[in-house]
């Protein structure tokens, strides 16, 4: 595909950069859309996404968009792409760009610009009447953007910043060809169906209220599903020989100040006093597990010291970020602090990407890993960061791993790895992470005795393979559908008598599922049968469903309907021995 690039050549695109190019020019058609619908519009910020495209909008007084008015703009947009503008480029030194802008009444663009340098020279591209400020590269001709749609409308200040106005956000997504954006679509219904905020509802799995937003409420069914997912980690830990700890919610403001989050997470900390001084909520596990590290001296012989913590944390989260499980102010984080010698790192790095291998096989998650090496703000010596690169990287080759190279994009305190998901729909999610920290052990002057007698400092390695059990529960509704396996399922076994004459049955197969350790819950309701089964099947999402009528009562068994809607005789005995066997070993 040719584009047009901002020094005016035009030139072959790579063909990963190609929907790039096509939604930034789907973005400039937009405004044009918009300017021509609402000649008063001032326009922001409209970049590509990796998801779509966007136009930040500053509407006229008493004018608001909502998705009602998607058609109106659709059809402007399909018009501009029929007239087939050219799209043309020019620069402007800094000066005469803000006059330029200023004479098209662009206050937002003119601002933008003044913060520019002063010797910079802005291009801009044009398409028609529209003009906007850009680096391009963009589309020959408007005919060339093929398929669109414009998918939201929200709000967001200028500048992401609260202090400023808040604009109007249209989104929208762009492809190649039809084909594409159908598929998209598709996905994007489907994922709708998936969501896990409403099958939460539906499950009665978790709540939000007025009185506490971003603080979630796990119900029974939320509960069961979250404590098997703790067990799973509880057993994980002990398989590759975590020490579990507990660090307290509350601690006091010397602490933050030493690990340094007072003077930069403070907003996002919720603080309190007592006894006159000032306490803070713990954001995060690290700073406590560092006191449980200096607790007692050290030698090389205690290290790796591997502690693991599923510890609360709170977080001031923007409302306007809220979204379900996937962000929230109360989360409880599946952490691990490792302390470790420079020489132990590759090893450590290597154990825990296995453990993380584990976690995401389970769960039947693909995944891509990324290594993001050191930035130009960072802490520590060359020797430091060079040992803990080298670290990183041997460990990643010797799981034999692919992985991508962020040079530059690790923390301030050291590199790190990260884990990106790739769930049924095609969506990732950055979960998994390992990084390295060359600050806490300073700031904390944490030591080890070395085996020469010498003091020496320890490197600290932050993991965490879910991130939060919350963010990854979030993640498995949607894998699954609410559609858990049995091991997780909040009711792995639902009892259905058919009749008033076979409840008291009922009540005696449940009970023996009970006493197995098999989650069940007996439906006893005067319903007729269809009903009980159409909403096992659609709202609780359960595995198994024993429907028992008078044949079953009579013989002393049981009729097994699975998820296949499969209904087969089976003895209580041998189905109580097979879904124990399931539920152990964890299947699916």
């Amino acid at each position: 595909m040719k584009v047009l690039y901002n020094d005016g050549h035009v030139a072959e695109v790579a063909p990963e950069e190609e929907l790039h190019v096509i939604r930034h020019s789907a973005a400039h058609i937009l405004a044009q859309a918009i300017k021509r619908l609402y000649p008063e519009a001032d326009f922001a910020y409209g970049p590509a996404t990796d998801n779509g495209f966007y136009y930040d909008v500053d509407l006229p007084e008493g004018v608001k968009v909502s998705e009602d008015d998607f058609p109106a703009i659709e059809a402007e947009m399909r018009k501009i792409c029929k007239e087939n503008l050219k799209f043309q480029t020019y620069e402007l030194p800094r000066e005469e760009a803000i006059t330029h802008m200023q004479e098209r009444g662009e206050k937002y663009k003119v601002e933008h610009i003044g913060d520019l340098p002063e010797d910079a020279r802005i291009t801009f591209y044009k398409q028609g009447e529209y003009v906007d400020m850009c680096v391009g590269p963009h589309l020959m001709y408007t005919k060339a953007l093929k398929a669109f749609k414009l998918t939201g409308v929200s709000g967001a200040y200028w500048k992401n910043d609260a202090h400023n106005k808040m604009l109007t956000r249209i989104n929208g997504i762009a492809f190649a060809t039809k084909a594409e954006l159908d598929a998209h679509l598709q996905m994007i219904e489907e994922a709708k169906k998936r969501d896990h905020r409403r099958i939460g509802q539906e499950m009665e799995l978790f709540m939000f209220a007025d009185e506490g937003p971003g603080f979630p409420f796990w119900l029974p069914n939320g509960t069961k599903l979250k404590n098997a997912l703790i067990d799973y980690w509880h057993e994980m830990m002990a398989k590759y020989d975590y020490d579990e700890v507990e660090t307290p919610q509350i601690l006091s403001r010397k602490l933050w100040e030493t690990s340094g989050h007072w003077d930069h997470y403070k907003a996002n900390m919720y603080t309190t006093v007592i006894d006159e001084e000032d306490y803070a909520v713990k954001p995060m596990n690290c700073p406590g597990a560092c006191l449980i590290y200096k607790s007692r001296p050290r030698s090389y012989r205690d290290l790796p010291l591997k502690l693991a913590e599923a510890g609360l944390d709170h977080r001031h989260e923007l409302r306007g970020a809220l979204h379900g499980l996937f962000r929230v102010r109360a989360f409880t984080q599946d952490d691990g602090h490792i302390y470790v010698t420079p020489e132990q790192i590759s090893d450590i790095v290597l154990e825990t990407a296995r453990l993380f291998d584990e976690y995401y096989q389970q769960f039947g998650f693909e995944y891509t890993v990324e290594l993001s090496t050191r930035p130009e703000d960072s802490m520590g010596s060359d020797e430091d960061w060079a040992a803990a690169e080298d670290g990183l990287r041997l460990a990643l080759e010797k799981m034999g791993t692919e992985y991508i190279l962020n040079e530059g994009d690790g923390a301030f305190y050291g590199p790190k790895i990260d884990f990106h998901l790739k769930d049924c729909l095609g969506r990732t999610w950055q979960c998994g992470t390992i990084q390295l920290d060359f600050q806490l052990p300073q700031n904390f002057q944490l030591e080890y005795t070395a085996s020469d007698g010498s003091k020496q400092r320890p490197i600290m390695i932050h993991r965490a393979g879910f991130g939060s059990f919350e963010r990854f529960i979030g993640m498995l509704t949607e894998q699954y559908a609410g559609k858990f396996p049995t091991w997780l399922a909040p009711c792995q076994v639902k009892v259905l008598p058919v009749s008033e004459k076979t409840r008291d049955y009922a009540i005696e197969v449940g009970n023996a599922l009970k006493e197995a350790g098999i989650r069940v819950k007996v439906d006893e309701r005067d319903e007729k049968i269809g009903y009980k089964i159409r909403e096992a099947r659609a709202t609780d999402r359960v595995p198994y469903m024993l429907i028992l009528g008078e044949k079953e009562k009579a013989a002393g068994n049981i009729s097994v309907r699975d998820r296949s809607n499969e209904t087969h005789p089976a003895e209580l005995a041998d189905f109580i021995a097979e879904i124990t066997k399931e539920i152990v070993e964890r299947r699916g």
